[in-house]
C-alpha cells in the first residue's frame, strides 16, 4: 500500500461540472466500487471529456491500493487511442495494440484504464474488435470511450457501455471575450428590426449594422480558438506528431464555434420569450418568426459540418433574420 497515494488529493472534476449530476453519479459509482467496465463519454467539448477521463482514471488508480501515485496521463495503467493518420481513423492495428496492454496486469496499480479518444473514428474492422472485448472485458479494467458524436459508433459498441453526456456550460466559453457584448448588440440588432425599418437609412443602417456583427463574430471566434489552443496545447502528450496536433486544433475550433453558435441560440430565444407573452398580434408574429429564424440557424450550423466557411454561415443566418424580424 502507498501513503503517497493514500493522501493524494484526486484530481479536480473540470469546474464547468460543479455540481452536474454525472459526476455525482460516477462519484457515487466508485466509491461503491460499482462502476461500469465500459462508459461512453460524450457532448459537445472533447477536451472536456479529456478532463473528465483523466478525473476517473486518477481516481480509479491512484488508490491506496496502489504501489505508487502517478498524474493519470502518465501513469502506467492508463492507456490513451486517438486518430491517426491522414484519414484520421483508429486502425484495427491500434486497436489490437490497445486490447493487448489491458490483457495484462497493472504494473502499479490493481486497476487498468483506457481511454479511446474520439471513438467515433474507428474503422468499422476496429469497432468489432473493440466491440468483444466490450463483450468479454479484461479483469480490473475500465474502457472509457469519448466522443463528440455519440450516434455514429455502432449501435451494438452503444448498448454495451454506460452512457453520461456532458453538456457545455457557460464557462466552457470564457476565453470568448467580447462575446456578451456581440450578444448584446444582436439582441438590440433583432428589437430595432421588429420597430420597423421603413425607410432607406433604417435599411442601410440594419445592413451596416449586420455586417458590423459578422466582422466582430469572426474577431472574437478567432481570439477564442487562438487562446484555448495555446492552453490546450501544453496538454497533449509530446508523442503526438504535427498532423495529429493540427486535427486536435482543428476539433477544439469546430467545439468553440459550435458552442458561441448554441450561444446565439439561446439569444434569439431570450429575445423572443417576452414578446411570445404578448396578447396582441405581436405573439404571432414573434413566433413564427422565431421559430423560423432558429431553423435557419439550424441549417446554416448543418452548413459548418460541409466545411462552409463559419462567417458566411453568420452572414446568410443573419440575413435571413433580418427578413423575419423586421416590420415593415
Amino acid at each position: 500500500m502507498s501513503a503517497a497515494a493514500a493522501q493524494r488529493t484526486p484530481l479536480p472534476w473540470p469546474s464547468a461540472l460543479q455540481g452536474a449530476p454525472s459526476v455525482a453519479v460516477l462519484e457515487n459509482a466508485i466509491g461503491k466500487g460499482r462502476l461500469a467496465h465500459g462508459l461512453l463519454l460524450h457532448g459537445e467539448d472533447l477536451a472536456l471529456l479529456g478532463e473528465v477521463a483523466l478525473a476517473l482514471a486518477d481516481r480509479l488508480l491512484n488508490t491506496a491500493e496502489s504501489s505508487a501515485p502517478f498524474p493519470p496521463a502518465q501513469h502506467p495503467d492508463c492507456f490513451a487511442l486517438r486518430p491517426s493518420g491522414a484519414s484520421r481513423q483508429i486502425t484495427a492495428d491500434d486497436t489490437r495494440e490497445l486490447i493487448a496492454k489491458v490483457q495484462v496486469s497493472g504494473s502499479v496499480s490493481p486497476r487498468k484504464v483506457a481511454i479511446l479518444y474520439e471513438c467515433d473514428r474507428m474503422h468499422l474492422a476496429a469497432a468489432n474488435i473493440f466491440l468483444k472485448t466490450l463483450e468479454e472485458p479484461p479483469a480490473n479494467t475500465t474502457l472509457l470511450l469519448l466522443t463528440t458524436q455519440p450516434y455514429a459508433l455502432l449501435p451494438t459498441v452503444r448498448s454495451r457501455v454506460l452512457h453520461f453526456r456532458f453538456p457545455v456550460s457557460g464557462e466552457a466559453i470564457e476565453h470568448a471575450a467580447g462575446l456578451p457584448a456581440w450578444l448584446a448588440d444582436y439582441q438590440a440588432w433583432l428589437g430595432r428590426l421588429c420597430e420597423g425599418i421603413s425607410s432607406k437609412t433604417e435599411v442601410s443602417d440594419s445592413v451596416f449594422t449586420l455586417y458590423g456583427l459578422v466582422a466582430r463574430f469572426d474577431s472574437i471566434l478567432t481570439a477564442a480558438t487562438d487562446e484555448a489552443w495555446s492552453i490546450e496545447k501544453e496538454k497533449l502528450p509530446e508523442e503526438l506528431d504535427k498532423e495529429d496536433q493540427k486535427a486536435v486544433e482543428k476539433r477544439l475550433a469546430n467545439g468553440i464555434r459550435q458552442r458561441i453558435f448554441a450561444e446565439i441560440e439561446q439569444a434569439t430565444r431570450a429575445f423572443a420569450l417576452p414578446r411570445l407573452a404578448s396578447a396582441d398580434g405581436l405573439a404571432t408574429r414573434t413566433r413564427r418568426a422565431h421559430t423560423e429564424a432558429i431553423n435557419a440557424l439550424e441549417h446554416s450550423v448543418g452548413l459548418l459540418r460541409l466545411n462552409l466557411n463559419h462567417a458566411t454561415a453568420l452572414e446568410n443566418f443573419l440575413l435571413h433574420s433580418m427578413r423575419l424580424w423586421a416590420r415593415r
